[in-house]
């Protein structure tokens, strides 16, 4: 035991010839997702990209500094350039900047560091045994000990010692280390306050409390949600006795980033973090929508299965996207639990 001990201590981490995706997962030898392959592309596809990025770039300002004043004049501009997906090299600002985090950072100096170093969790043992759970196939993440497990750490251990009501839950690994491949620890950690506790949209630590009070009521919301607007399937949901919990619990509290196409993950959080919760209802049910018709002639195991490993056309964000969309928010509003 001590022999394997010290042979994991010192493993260097994934070999450095393993090819990668754009996004730093090891790619698996039949991958051939969008997310897994480099497509070369075209010089008018490279440059429309450039003009893309320069027309974020104006809109943001230089560190942020016009984001607010632009927000203000031009809010559907804004919404539209999101749900089309943020320039992924502008990702962590911008996600910063609409989440608020950036200004809890500013009115909170010093204070990740003094959680990180000067205060003890309960939750310490927890969060070290989950480590390796979160984005194992990701390359920062892989090595043990390494830095990408070290500031996973530090931002779980701080949040659980600055909210012991919450402190820490499994989920919430998923949410840390998605933020930490775009930010710093301490940006990641303020965007998880700002999440949690409520800075632009409505508070979200219910999803992570004792009992996941929030994550009951999302479900039973969206259960009604999936009878109002696909009947058919509702009904076989019931006669098959498939309720959410069974399939959906981790699309609230990871907001998708727990096994779904990590291309995917990332446009659904740029809408998440400006305009909120719905954008997870909205998905849920563009996946149902969009698979309707296989799902309402399976039977319990199968249908069980399917609804936990979607087809991969069923997750190309283009087509998804536009279809959640068409949920519009009124309805999902006033479906009450």
């Amino acid at each position: 035991m001590d022999k394997k001990k010290g042979v994991d201590d010192t493993e260097p981490g994934p070999a450095p010839s393993r090819p990668v995706d754009r996004f730093g997962f090891i790619k698996t030898e039949h991958s051939n997702s969008p997310e897994g392959i480099l497509k070369s592309r075209s010089t008018h596809e490279h440059e429309r990209e450039e003009r893309r990025i320069r027309k974020w770039r104006k809109m943001i300002g230089v560190g942020g500094s016009d984001w607010k004043h632009y927000v203000r004049r031009k809010p559907h501009v804004v919404k539209r350039r999101i749900r089309k997906g943020i320039p992924d090299c502008l990702r962590g600002l911008v996600w910063q900047l609409i989440s608020g985090s950036r200004d809890l950072l500013l009115m909170n100096p010093g204070v990740y560091e003094t959680l990180v170093i000067y205060e003890t969790s309960s939750s310490e043992l927890e969060i070290i045994r989950d480590i390796s759970r979160t984005f194992p196939s990701h390359i920062f993440f892989q090595q043990r000990h390494g830095p990408g497990q070290r500031s996973l750490y530090n931002v779980l251990k701080a949040y659980s010692v600055y909210d012991r009501d919450v402190g820490y839950v499994q989920g919430m690994g998923f949410i840390a280390g998605l933020l930490l491949l775009y930010m710093s620890e301490e940006d990641a950690f303020w965007l998880i306050v700002a999440l949690l506790k409520g800075a632009v949209h409505s508070p979200m630590e219910g999803l992570y409390q004792a009992g996941l009070p929030l994550v009951q009521q999302y479900l039973c919301q969206f259960e009604k949600l999936v009878t109002e607007h696909m009947p058919k399937l509702g009904q076989h949901f019931q006669d098959e006795m498939i309720n959410p919990s069974m399939y959906a619990s981790q699309w609230f509290i990871t907001v998708f980033s727990y096994s779904f196409p990590f291309h995917l993950t990332l446009r659904v959080w740029d809408v998440f973090l400006y305009e909120g919760i719905k954008v997870v209802f909205q998905v849920g049910l563009a996946l149902l929508r969009f698979c309707h018709d296989d799902l309402v002639n399976l039977p319990f195991e199968q249908l069980l299965h399917s609804l936990r490993n979607f087809p991969e056309e069923a997750t190309d964000p283009d087509t998804l996207l536009p279809l959640a969309f068409s949920f519009k928010y009124a309805s999902l509003a006033v479906c009450i639990c």
